[in-house]
């Protein structure tokens, strides 16, 4: 939680962004993900000054483990003072300890930010989902949350200005951005609504741009005239990987060759023979590619 500090700007974890996705997707299924083309909706979530602290806080934290469709988990929230904004403490269940931070007190708003990626950790850990290391995990909690539709909460927390800055989550803003902007992207959903703070929806742009970037890398046919260029440059070298693209070239068992590149959806590579025009489904996440090899 960044309180009044310096916050972390542009895309440093974005690596281990995509990583959670695939994630996502293989522990999941397409199915499944599906399931969340419905996200949180303020009012669910919403915690006014004249509510009592408790029950409002176990309402908020009930609303996520709907959400996440986790039936038979109860969460019991508490506060105190610590360094970090939440914790909870993961076990065989039904019932999970989740202490608040204390200026939740007085910042009922960003409640539900909190409890979104707290129960996220106890959806991932009934999922046996994780990743090795402590900030990578923290990581993939944050990209579940957002991309399975409670997420906007946490960056919709994070206010800046000249005098004060409050961010939650390990993801900068714009990474959250660009986890809103896929989500938005597979299921239609424009999350920007609901946004109260402007440096939110600043965010939200910008990963928004990040995102259809994504989109635009060669081979696929909607990538521009320098990465076409580059592409065909590289493909004249034949196989290998080359330095600052995504994709790569190989040679197969008869002598011909193939392009390999990320999905722009889920971030599974995807390999596919370099014949000129071909249309490619992603096994994975079920995109349907259109490609210039």
């Amino acid at each position: 939680m960044a309180d009044d500090g310096p916050v972390e700007h542009g895309y440093p974890h974005l690596d281990t962004v995509r990583d959670a996705i695939t994630a996502l997707y293989k522990r999941l299924s397409y199915d499944t993900v599906q399931t969340f083309a419905t996200s949180v909706a303020p009012v669910d979530v919403a915690f006014g000054d004249m509510d009592d602290l408790h029950l409002g806080a176990q309402r908020v934290a009930r609303e996520m483990v709907r959400h996440y469709r986790l039936p038979d988990a109860r969460p019991i929230v508490s506060f105190r003072e610590m360094t970090h904004a939440a914790n909870v403490e993961l076990t065989a269940g039904p019932e999970y300890f989740i202490e608040l931070n204390d200026r939740f007190r007085t910042h009922r708003r960003d409640i539900g930010a909190a409890l979104a990626h707290e129960v996220m950790h106890v959806y991932l850990h009934r999922l046996d989902l994780s990743f090795p290391g402590t900030r990578e995990n923290e990581i993939l909690t944050d990209t579940a949350a957002t991309y399975l539709g409670a997420g906007w909460l946490l960056l919709d927390a994070y206010r800046e200005d000249a005098a004060s800055s409050q961010k939650l989550g390990y993801l900068t803003p714009e990474e959250f951005g660009y986890v809103l902007a896929k989500r938005a992207l597979v299921f239609g959903e424009d999350p920007s609504v609901w946004f109260t703070s402007p440096q939110a929806y600043t965010a939200y742009v910008k990963g928004m741009a990040q995102a259809r970037r994504d989109e635009q890398q060669p081979p696929l046919t909607a990538a521009g005239w320098a990465g076409r260029r580059r592409y065909a440059h590289d493909r004249r070298h034949g196989p290998g990987a080359q330095a600052g693209v995504p994709y790569a070239f190989s040679g197969d068992q008869g002598g011909s060759l193939r392009v390999s590149f990320p999905c722009p959806t889920c971030h599974q590579r995807i390999r596919v023979p370099v014949r000129g025009r071909v249309r490619a489904r992603c096994s994975l996440c079920r995109t349907v590619l259109e490609c210039d090899t």
